[in-house]
């Protein structure tokens, strides 16, 4: 016999992300019932999502939990699920950094956080990374202040600018920024070869690939990428041999299932032109290097901010596959990341510490956008 939750949801635009927002109080209690509880409230699996409130793509199927939280070092602690749109999967491996900018606004929404005239500082604690985030939010009279004319690529219009300062960001699996240890690894590809790849791990894990290692410009738009099915299946493949030697799964084949959100796949170039999906025109010269990121094995519309947390730091490392494509003379304080809905601008704080820097923090700038708030009816 099903059993209906009245869980009160706000949806929320972070990012280039949209996801629902929850009070852990208001789940149950067992959290071996919230893959189920989460999976109708999204609508999946069914590529539609037509009978929930995911929106049919990766970037629009994503979830922030929040409770307050005990730590001397945080305000709130926020857990990311991401839920598949096709498959009967919820995935809580790494964070969302998209989805991780409306935490702040969230927590000031359900007054987990007292309110400060001008800018509130929202600490966040984590739980997919073990890491904390300090959030940047402008507020004004009592009231998160979405408005501004802060512009961010692949979100239309206008908004308050956020600052996300990651803290300490590297080694979220517990193995450090290098989790090999090495700047570069090969790994063999069945009917490719031998392939260099960089695994780092800062904010979330990141295998990188020279998009020009497997006959690409690294200027492609996501429809190209996702109308070449053999194309996929390399990209995936590749990420399922850098999820095995990370240690998150045997077989590399079990990666879609076993951890679909990591580590995330990512192609790199040198600075081009290039044009957008939205038509519009980059310049070699407006960016330090073009990227492409993966998401839940289809391509990214735009990047993910932990990707491009994950990018920063790997641009301070030198020998990574991120560091031989970067601009030579790029500013590490202001790496502009050329992606397929614009630029996004991020930066790293580091200490020299041997051949491997210590990654101080890492940040960028975000927006975001209260959507609705309401009650959903979910039927387990």
């Amino acid at each position: 016999m099903e059993k209906v939750y009245k869980l009160p949801v706000t949806l929320l635009r972070g990012g280039t992300s949209k996801g629902v927002y929850l009070l852990e109080k208001d789940l149950p209690a067992n959290r071996k019932q919230w893959d189920a509880l989460l999976l109708r409230l999204m609508g999946s699996p069914d590529k539609k999502q037509i009978d929930g409130l995911g929106g049919s793509q990766s970037v629009t199927s994503k979830v922030a939990i929040l409770r307050k939280s005990d730590r001397p070092d945080a305000d709130v602690d926020y857990t990311f699920a991401q839920v598949s749109v096709d498959k009967a999967v919820v995935s809580y491996g790494g964070n969302c950094g998209n989805i991780s900018s409306g935490v702040g606004p969230f927590a000031i929404e359900k007054k987990l956080v007292p309110v400060l005239e001008g800018m509130t500082l929202v600490r966040i604690y984590n739980t997919n990374t073990g890491k904390v985030i300090q959030e940047e939010v402008p507020t004004r009279d009592g009231q998160v202040q979405y408005d501004g004319d802060f512009r961010i690529a692949g979100v239309p219009g206008t908004a308050a600018p956020l600052k996300l300062k990651f803290v300490e960001p590297a080694g979220t699996l517990g193995k450090g920024l290098l989790p090999t240890g090495n700047p570069v690894d090969v790994l063999e590809v069945p009917g490719k070869g031998s392939l260099e790849v960089s695994l780092v791990d800062a904010a979330n894990p990141l295998v990188f690939v020279r998009a020009s290692d497997l006959g690409l410009v690294g200027t492609e738009l996501p429809d190209a990428i996702n109308g070449n099915p053999e194309l996929l299946r390399l990209l995936e493949t590749i990420r399922g041999l850098a999820a095995v030697k990370l240690g998150l799964c045997e077989k590399p084949e079990e990666a879609a299932w076993v951890t679909p959100g990591l580590p995330k796949m990512t192609l790199v170039a040198q600075p081009a032109d290039y044009t957008t999906s939205a038509g519009e025109t980059v310049r070699k010269d407006q960016v330090d290097l073009t990227a492409r990121m993966m998401s839940m094995q289809k391509a990214h519309p735009s990047y993910a901010m932990t990707g491009a947390m994950c990018t920063a730091a790997a641009a301070a490392v030198p020998g990574t596959l991120v560091q031989q494509v970067l601009r030579p003379d790029g500013d590490l304080k202001n790496i502009r990341i050329g992606h397929p809905g614009g630029i996004l601008p991020c930066g790293v704080d580091w200490k020299e510490n041997g051949p491997v820097p210590e990654i101080v923090d890492t940040f960028g700038y975000r927006t975001a956008n209260l959507l609705l708030e309401g009650l959903a009816r979910v039927r387990v």
